[in-house]
């Protein structure tokens, strides 16, 4: 009994699905995604000697895409 089983998973997913819908469950995974990608970005940094320059042309990479990231999401948001 107090095992979770595939039937307790299943019912708790489309429940998650019902409340949030998939479109704002597909934005919330990119997020968490692009999240994890800059903190493993920013760890490989730490552990490369590079010079100063390569660091901040990396940082205003990841600052670019991030914006145009959510530049995409605002424009989702404005369409739903």
């Amino acid at each position: 009994m107090g095992t979770i089983g595939i039937w307790q998973l299943l019912i708790v997913a489309v429940i998650v699905v019902v409340l949030f819908g998939t479109k704002k469950l597909r934005n919330m995974g990119g997020d968490l995604g692009s999240a994890v990608k800059g903190f493993k970005n920013a760890m490989s940094d730490d552990k490369n000697d590079e010079s100063p320059d390569k660091k901040e042309q990396a940082s205003e990479s990841i600052a670019d895409k991030s914006a145009v990231e959510n530049k995409s999401t605002i424009k989702e948001k404005d369409q739903a």
